[in-house]
């Protein structure tokens, strides 16, 4: 385990396996998991106010489970900590580029994380039942895996521990693996094993997705159908869609900052976060 102020200059390189990890995020850097002779990460960041029963977040980085790095959420953590949550980024295994295989090992590795997130929940002053899961695309897909999907565990992880969080927060997921669905070239005829779009019940935790409409990979229908099946299920899902925008929009420019403030206005609406967000959208 090993603390780390955030430094802005410099790269930090990990050479493992093929993988070159940029700088690191925000937080203490963590090893949640060995698996297949290597140790899988998670950075935590305090909130800027901590205390024994702080909300958590947990974010997954995209990349469509072939690449991508811990780093993508890093400026969404560090304002979400100041405004009194803490954060977890997490690596996880990436799949071969060239192979067909689907993602199990993304999917066992999510829930992985969010078992160990919940676990050292009291060592952490983390509320074990405010944790959400967040992410973008690929990420999104985990985020949602982890709240709706059953099964694909690890056999090593202890199931009595609850992979599930308590609110989504998800950035133009890809969580419709079905047949036309990304992913679906992957996954083929187990997409039931696969995709959270397929597993909506009233069990859901409270959702808001944030996704643009011109995203060529995750149609605005497919949100607003997610969104009718949440609701049809009788739980909470939000969406905000956003005219113009394609896929991956949300970490740059002004979209970076209104989605950003929306999902922070989802945390409060939650009683999780206090008060108006502290950032301000640029005209």
């Amino acid at each position: 385990m090993r603390c780390r102020k955030r430094a802005f200059a410099g790269i930090f390189l990990i050479a493992a396996h093929g993988i070159a990890l940029a700088e690191d995020p925000a937080g203490i850097r963590q090893v949640y998991k060995k698996v297949d002779g290597r140790e899988l990460h998670i950075w935590t960041l305090a909130p800027a106010s901590p205390s024994q029963k702080a909300p958590a977040i947990v974010f997954f980085h995209g990349g469509g489970w072939v690449g991508g790095t811990a780093i993508a959420f890093d400026k969404q953590g560090q304002y979400l900590a100041s405004r009194g949550i803490a954060v977890a980024h997490v690596e996880y295994r990436l799949l071969n580029r060239s192979a067909k295989e689907p993602p199990e090992i993304c999917a066992q590795d999510a829930k992985s994380a969010m078992r160990w997130v919940r676990a050292n929940a009291g060592r952490l002053g983390i509320d074990p039942y405010r944790i959400a899961a967040s992410g973008g695309s690929a990420g999104g897909h985990l985020a949602a895996f982890t709240a709706l999907v059953e099964g694909t565990d690890d056999p090593a992880d202890d199931l009595s521990v609850s992979p599930k969080p308590n609110a989504l927060v998800l950035f133009n997921p890809v969580f419709d693996n079905g047949p036309g669905g990304w992913g679906s070239e992957r996954v083929g005829a187990d997409y039931m094993k696969f995709s959270p779009f397929h597993h909506v019940t009233a069990a859901a935790p409270p959702t808001i997705v944030l996704s643009g409409a011109d995203d060529k990979l995750i149609p605005a229908d497919t949100v607003r159908t997610f969104q009718a099946r949440m609701r049809k299920a009788g739980a909470r899902c939000d969406i905000v869609i956003y005219e113009g925008q394609g896929h991956g929009f949300f970490n740059k420019g002004k979209p970076y900052y209104q989605t950003l403030k929306a999902a922070d206005e989802f945390l409060v609406s939650l009683g999780w976060l206090e008060g108006p967000p502290t950032l301000t959208v640029p005209d």
